[in-house]
C-alpha cells in the first residue's frame, strides 16, 4: 500500500461492532416496545368494543323478556325477586309455550342469564342446586360490568322509585343500567348503558 493510501477493505474494529451491536439492540428495543404499544392498544379497544357490543344485545333481549312477563306455570308471580343487581321473573323467552324462569344477576365483573324451564306434572321450577333434578342454563351476557350503582331500579306508577319491600307488587317501570369497563385505570372513561321497560302484564294481587 501506497503512502497516503487508506484501506477501505479493512474489517471493523472490535470497538465498532461493539457500538453497533448496542446501536441495533437499541433500536430493536424501541421498535419491540411500539408495536407492543400498538398492540395493547388495539387489543383494549377490541375488547372494549366487544363488551360494549354484548351489553347492549344483552340489554335489549332483556327488556323484551320483562315486557312480556307472565305468571309462572306453577302459579308464581310475575316477579320472583327484584333486588339491585339480581331480578328473577317467568316468560315464554324461547316461544315454545312454556314459561320459563329467568334470573339477570351480576356475579363478579360478569353479568350473567339463567334459565330454569318448568318440569313434571303439574309444572315445577326446581331452583335448589342439591336438587339431583335441578338444571339452570346460565350463560354471560357481558363482562367487565363494573356496577356500583344498581343495575336494577324499581319504580310505580307514579314514576316513584320503590324501596324493597315493595317492589314485587308495585313494580310498573324498570330502569337498567350497566357499567362496561374493560380496564377502570385507562382511558376511556366508563360506557354506561341505560334502558328502561315497563311491564305489560302485573296484576294487583300477589
Amino acid at each position: 500500500m501506497k503512502t497516503g493510501e487508506y484501506n477501505f477493505n479493512r474489517g471493523m474494529s472490535v470497538v465498532e461492532m461493539i457500538i453497533s451491536m448496542a446501536l441495533f439492540v437499541v433500536v430493536m428495543g424501541a421498535l419491540v416496545g411500539f408495536v407492543s404499544g400498538l398492540y395493547r392498544a388495539y387489543f383494549y379497544a377490541f375488547e372494549q368494543t366487544r363488551a360494549v357490543s354484548e351489553a347492549v344485545a344483552g340489554v335489549e333481549a332483556m327488556t323484551k323478556e320483562i315486557r312480556t312477563a307472565v305468571l309462572g306455570e306453577d302459579g308464581s308471580y310475575i316477579i320472583e325477586k327484584a333486588q339491585d343487581f339480581e331480578f328473577i321473573f317467568y316468560s315464554d323467552i324461547d316461544r315454545d309455550q312454556r314459561t320459563e324462569r329467568v334470573r339477570y344477576f351480576q356475579s363478579g365483573t360478569d353479568f350473567k342469564k339463567g334459565v330454569i324451564k318448568p318440569t313434571g306434572n303439574p309444572p315445577v321450577y326446581i331452583t335448589n342446586p342439591a336438587d339431583p333434578l335441578y338444571q339452570e342454563t346460565v350463560v354471560i351476557l357481558s363482562k367487565y360490568v363494573r356496577n356500583s350503582p344498581p343495575i336494577f331500579r324499581y319504580f310505580d306508577g307514579d314514576l316513584q322509585e320503590l324501596p324493597a319491600p315493595a317492589r314485587l307488587q308495585d313494580t310498573k317501570l324498570m330502569r337498567l343500567t350497566l357499567v362496561i369497563n374493560v380496564d377502570p385505570d385507562r382511558p376511556p372513561n366508563d360506557f354506561i348503558l341505560e334502558s328502561e321497560v315497563q311491564l305489560r302484564n302485573l296484576k294487583d294481587n300477589l
